[in-house]
């Protein structure tokens, strides 16, 4: 059983920063491809990024320039620098894990197994 859980969600002003960190627990797969989602209220979820095990990255284009994630293999984390925040930053923030399909991309979370419960960033204007 994979286990992620996030951290690091508050409450900013517009053009603040934030970090977000995701740790997993359960599996010692280094080839795990993980992700960070957002879900607003009344919206849809959408990816935010997607990491695989090379450290490739992609991101969203609502978030590029602004986002950054960074993962630890050995410490099984993941990490999403936010800066310049938006109020359309404002949402639920989930961490993801796919352990099982192979590819990696933020644009189809059917293919992640693994969710944390998720932290709540909120934008003020």
């Amino acid at each position: 059983q994979v286990q992620l859980v996030e951290a690091g969600g508050g409450s900013v002003q517009a053009g603040g920063s934030l970090r977000l960190s995701c740790t997993a627990s359960g599996y010692t797969k280094r080839s795990a491809c993980m992700g960070w989602f957002r879900q607003a209220p009344g919206k849809e979820r959408e990816g935010v990024v997607s990491i695989d095990s090379d450290g490739a990255t992609s991101y969203a284009d609502s978030v590029k320039g602004r986002f950054t994630v960074s993962k630890d293999a050995a410490k099984n984390t993941l990490d999403l620098q936010m800066n310049s925040l938006t109020p359309e930053d404002t949402a639920m923030y989930y961490c993801a894990a796919n352990t099982e399909v192979g590819g990696c991309s933020f644009e189809r979370p059917r293919e992640f197994q693994w969710w944390g419960q998720g932290t709540q960033v909120t934008v003020s204007s």
